[in-house]
């Protein structure tokens, strides 16, 4: 039965492996790193980064936004406080769906755009909405906050040109 146990897991580490070269392949590969330095680095001061991994992006399709439909930008509201989002001119589907003028929603909340060239964050400031969601309702501490909608493909990176609602200004009492 051991060797048995050996071989699947060997089986699994090379299938593991193998897929991992076809994504790193279909993503466009590794960070190309012509300076000879090890990987994380580049040239000889190993404190400056290597280029980031930069993942292509679906373009946006012609006419498509987002925006927040409620509260209205400079709303004084209580907590938790329903957020309504709203798109045109592209579809709302899950992560994962991989076909033209689809996306899905972040939410980004007291935070600037992510980088546009990455997937987007997925913390406090940066609420991923994965299921399609077109609304959803959130705690916030009492004071002034901002709220905008990022609209990204199925790999959670940003359209390009990016799909980004307006800032909207919110008080909670």
């Amino acid at each position: 039965m051991k060797h048995f146990e050996l071989r699947q897991t060997a089986f699994v580490a090379a299938a593991t492996a193998l897929i991992s070269g076809l994504i790193l392949q279909g993503c466009g590969g590794a960070p190309e790193n012509t300076s000879g330095a090890a990987s994380g680095t580049t040239g000889s001061n190993s404190d400056i980064p290597a280029k980031a991994l930069e993942f292509p992006r679906s373009p946006a399709p012609a006419g498509a936004r987002v925006f927040i439909i409620e509260p209205a930008d400079g709303a004084v509201v209580n907590s938790p406080l329903t957020v309504i989002f709203g798109a045109e001119n592209v579809s709302v589907t899950h992560a994962g769906v991989f076909k033209p003028a689809t996306g899905h929603h972040h939410l980004i909340i007291d935070a600037p755009l992510p980088e546009l060239t990455q997937p987007v964050p997925a913390n406090d400031n940066y609420v991923h909405f994965g299921k399609g969601q077109t609304e959803t309702t959130v705690e916030l501490a009492p004071g002034t906050h901002t709220l905008r909608l990022l609209l990204a493909d199925g790999n959670h990176i940003p359209h390009e040109p990016p799909l980004v609602s307006e800032i909207i200004t919110i008080t909670v009492e």
